[in-house]
């Protein structure tokens, strides 16, 4: 198990519940900009989270009356989102990152290929800076099987180690969370808006709110 550390943002007790809950209601689905604007805030109050994590020095500076010290992030993260759903929850996450190097990956399940009644994992787009020696944060809205999340995390990682992988997603299922202790090799935190229940036969996260691509930019052919 390499997981070595879990914040579930659902279980404490703020605005970001509301945010959880219009993301899942039909009614409020129908509004694709509130749809991508609330993964925006998830991103954002996840990220603020992540900061506490990172390395801080102390540096002087210049206000209008005098000089200060404040502290600065030693090292801004890079961040690494899954195409296209992970587009609004990446952005709240560079919101608050807004320095930081961006990679993207286009990954989705091909049903074809499998030959079974499962699925295989396609990327056919793969775009990101070197992360050898970097915190990573990679975001992925849906974290449901977890297969996905590590045949990125293999990809990245085949060019070097990072310092810390950092895996952010709003929804997530039990099943995925322990499909990727039991799958990836380096050690990981996870960053989660809230827990479900569990995967349909599927591979759906229940109760879940359906497909965030979809939903925040229309359907697909």
């Amino acid at each position: 198990m390499q997981e070595k550390s879990r914040f579930v943002l659902s279980r404490h007790s703020s605005v970001a519940n509301q945010f959880l809950t219009e993301l899942r209601r039909k009614g409020s689905q129908e509004d694709r900009l509130r749809f991508r604007r609330n993964l925006e805030r998830i991103g954002e109050i996840l990220a603020y989270e992540i900061s506490k994590t990172f390395a801080y020095r102390e540096e002087t500076i210049e206000t209008p009356l005098r000089e200060t010290n404040v502290l600065g992030m030693q090292e801004l993260p890079i961040l690494i989102s899954i195409l296209r759903a992970g587009l609004p929850l990446h952005q709240g996450v560079l919101n608050y990152f807004d320095g930081a190097d961006s990679g993207f990956v286009g990954a989705f399940r091909d049903h074809q290929q499998s030959d079974d009644d499962g699925f295989d994992i396609a990327l056919k787009y793969f775009a990101v800076p070197k992360v050898a020696n970097k915190n990573i944060l990679l975001i992925d809205p849906m974290l449901a099987s977890g297969q996905t999340l590590v045949k990125v995390c293999q990809q990245l990682t085949a060019q070097g180690a990072p310092t810390h992988l950092h895996i952010v997603t709003a929804i997530a299922s039990p099943e995925g969370v322990a499909y990727l202790g039991d799958n990836l090799d380096i050690p990981f935190s996870l960053w989660i808006g809230a827990i479900d229940d569990h995967l349909n036969h599927q591979a759906y996260i229940v109760p879940g709110l359906g497909d965030a691509g979809d939903l925040a930019f229309g359907p697909k052919i």
